[in-house]
């Protein structure tokens, strides 16, 4: 079966093509394309939604025609189409959902909507990781979510955790900003913090003792407050690294302890990290120390599936298509979706 995947949930227009045959069976992507908008949002320091929406109407035929010769593929080679239902920017989604469910329609094959944080949790799983096995917990790192969830299996989700206010993607882009660093601001401080000193300054680790939930706006006003209150802050570019080390050990820190604390709380020894902070690599190398000393093992996928991605979306499509599931002709998306809502 090859599945068209389709991601428009934000600033990024990707799709994908996964085809199950692939890999004697086990299956894997044929082909991938991504177009990313931040230098059309770095101006503005955020995404700015109706633009978001306007440039994925303008990019996604030719993205698809892209992909078709990557591929080396027809249209009627497609088997089913996958696209982004939910969470997301509104008006992005609905370019995404329009444009799959319409090809679709117009193939005579199925359709499915994906919840995008579904398509985050399962993507390590893409490239044949055999080492993930349902049930694991996940931590959900992406954009304005931060999560901790339990997965049993594919559309079964119990959500440990959540952040109550902030979430870590976004504290990040407004540290960044604080400090003068361009649009998107997690690799950008990523990049300062590599030569800084992640001891220099002592942030708050908030909500340490409330169970598994996250607040990440104390660490934000904590940063503001360090920078304005740091000689040098904005000119002394030691200083500028030891306050992004400090901000990303901060960070850092907070996320393992509950991620080890939820894998003791379930009993479980698997943690899959998903989503755009995944990326960090001090946040995988301290993970990955915290929980060898546990007993307990981190997944995550390939660098190149962390941000949003159209593979991601065409593999949860396809594990939804492959037990029977399939969207109506109605053409609906879903802003804001609980996981746990989802089902089998």
């Amino acid at each position: 079966m090859k599945v068209l995947g389709l991601e428009t949930s934000c600033d990024e227009t990707g799709l994908a093509i996964y085809d199950s045959e692939l890999n004697g069976g086990q299956g894997g992507l044929l082909a991938q394309v991504l177009y990313s908008q931040i230098e059309l949002h770095a101006t503005y320091g955020g995404v700015v939604p109706e633009l978001a929406s306007r440039d994925h109407i303008r990019k996604l035929v030719p993205l698809f025609n892209e992909l078709l010769d990557k591929a080396n593929i027809a249209k009627s080679d497609i088997d089913a189409v996958a696209y982004t239902k939910g969470p997301g920017l509104i008006g992005a989604l609905m370019t995404g959902v329009l444009f799959g469910r319409t090809l679709a329609y117009g193939l005579g094959v199925p359709a499915i909507g994906v919840h995008h944080m579904e398509g985050h949790l399962l993507a390590p799983m893409i490239e044949n990781d055999k080492g993930v096995n349902f049930p694991f917990v996940c931590l959900l790192v992406s954009g304005g979510h931060t999560m901790l969830v339990r997965a049993d299996g594919v559309g079964r989700y119990e959500i440990l955790g959540e952040s109550i206010d902030d979430a870590v993607g976004e504290c990040f882009d407004k540290t960044a900003k604080m400090l003068g660093l361009p649009y998107p601001g997690g690799p950008n401080v990523e990049r300062l913090a590599k030569g800084g000193n992640p001891h220099a300054y002592d942030l708050p680790r908030p909500m340490m003792g409330r169970g598994l939930d996250f607040s990440f706006s104390g660490m934000k006003t904590a940063v503001h407050n360090l920078i304005k209150d740091t000689k040098g802050s904005d000119t002394d570019p030691v200083v500028r690294a030891d306050i992004s080390a400090s901000f990303q050990y901060a960070v850092v820190d907070t996320l393992v302890k509950k991620c080890t604390k939820a894998l003791k709380q379930t009993g479980l020894t698997q943690l899959v990290i998903a989503g755009g902070v995944s990326a960090n690599a001090s946040l995988r190398a301290h993970l990955e120390i915290a929980l060898a000393k546990m007993g307990a093992s981190v997944h995550y996928a390939p660098l190149h599936l962390c941000t949003d991605n159209g593979a991601m979306i065409a593999y949860a499509g396809y594990c939804r298509l492959s037990m029977g599931q399939t969207d109506d002709l109605s053409v609906a998306c879903v802003p804001r979706w609980s996981m746990e809502s989802l089902s089998v």
